[in-house]
Formats: structure tokens, sequence, C-alpha cells
């Protein structure tokens, strides 16, 4: 696969070993015989590593974990939570935007393109890269989750003092052996309207993990998308 799809040199040196392992490969196939049947897969085939190209490893402060990619036309490319250009913002989106001006004051932004987000070190990694449109979850259980488990392992083993901000048990879950004492862990329920009123509003996810960068002298993430 890693000769098929463009993944960032340095992501590919870490990770070139899960590229050998026979699920890729069972993956690979899953995915051509998919479109061979004339489905119509999410995001763009040359934007299911986008989360790892806009985010070098060494770069990576925080990290935001989706489950998989929205299933509409014209929606993912690749970031968890993220729609690209003047796609309507989602609802779990919009949650994650209420909470930020209740946070830190930021006004809503017009559009729900996280890319500036990536482009600071924010890995919004979503556990499965790929999904037939129309159909959540339907790329499960086809081996992308061991290959971003093996994402979550690199970063946790970095150099560098990450947050990683946990919504709901599923991303609890994937992120349970992260090293919590070099690592800053926050979680919350997720941001859906069905739980976020259960205590993601008002989890200041956001300031807190800009504190804990500064705290371990690393720039903080602006949170803005205004221009």
């Amino acid at each position: 696969m890693s000769s098929e799809i463009r993944l960032r040199s340095e992501w590919l040196s870490l990770l070139e070993s899960e590229f050998e392992q026979p699920y890729m490969s069972q993956l690979s196939t899953f995915l051509r015989a998919e479109k061979a049947a004339g489905k119509t897969i999410y995001p763009p085939g040359a934007q299911l590593f986008a989360a790892l190209d806009a985010t070098p490893p060494e770069a990576v402060k925080v990290v935001v974990l989706g489950q998989d990619p929205y299933h509409g036309p014209g929606q993912a490319h690749g970031l968890s939570f993220s729609v690209q250009g003047r796609q309507r913002i989602p609802p779990s989106l919009q949650n994650i935007f209420r909470e930020l001006q209740n946070d830190i004051g930021m006004p809503a932004p017009p559009h729900g393109d996280l890319s500036r987000w990536a482009e600071q070190g924010v890995l919004l990694l979503n556990s499965v890269l790929s999904v037939e449109r129309g159909i959540a979850g339907s790329h499960q259980g086809h081996g992308w989750e061991r290959f971003t488990d093996a994402v979550v392992a690199t970063v946790n083993e970095g150099a560098s003092p990450v947050v990683f901000m946990l919504w709901g048990a599923h991303a609890q879950k994937k992120c349970a052996a992260v090293d919590r004492t070099r690592h800053c862990v926050l979680t919350a329920p997720h941001p859906s309207p069905l739980s976020a009123h259960r205590g993601f509003f008002g989890c200041r996810h956001f300031s807190q993990a800009n504190a804990f960068l500064e705290a371990n002298q690393r720039q903080p993430v602006v949170w803005s998308l205004s221009s």
C-alpha cells in the first residue's frame, strides 16, 4: 500500500514494519475490491493519510482521536472531525466550537476545516481511515484499527510530551496504553449531540492543553480558525 498512496516519509520510516504485515496487504486488497465493485470510498485515496501528512511525528503536540470519516459527499478529507471547504459544519464539530468559545473565547468560525490545527501539531487521527459513502462504520474491522494503534504507540514513544484529548469511550479505550507519567491525557464524553451535555461542555480541554504545552516548553496551539 505504501507504494500506492502518499505518506510522509518521517511517518513511513517509523511505520514501515506495519506495511510489511499481512493485514495491510489484506486491507489494500479490500479497498481495491470495494472500488472495483463501484462503491464510493471517502476520503479520496490521496487523502487517506492526510492526518499524518499534515503533522510530522516530531511536531505532534496534541492528538484528537475520531472513529471513522464522515460518509457524506465532499465532507471527509482525512482529518478527524474536520470538513473541507464550505461544507456544513457537522453537529459534533459545532459542539467542539461551542466548547472552544466557552473555554477560550474563540469566535465561532465560518467553516469546519481544521487544517490550521493540523499544521500546528494537532494530529487529527481517525481510528479507521476510510468509509463507504452513506454507511457509517462500514470499513471497521478490516485492519485500519491495528494500523492506527501503531500510530498512537509511535506518538506515545516519541521524545516530546503530548496532550491526548480523548472524547468518548472509544477514544479512551484506544489510547489506554498511553504513558500518563509523560503525557497529558484529557478525557470527556464525546462531543456528539447525544453525549456532549454529559460533560464535554465545560471540560476546558483546549486551555488545559495549552497550559500543559507551555509548562513543557512547547508552543501552545492557536485554536482560532479565522483568517
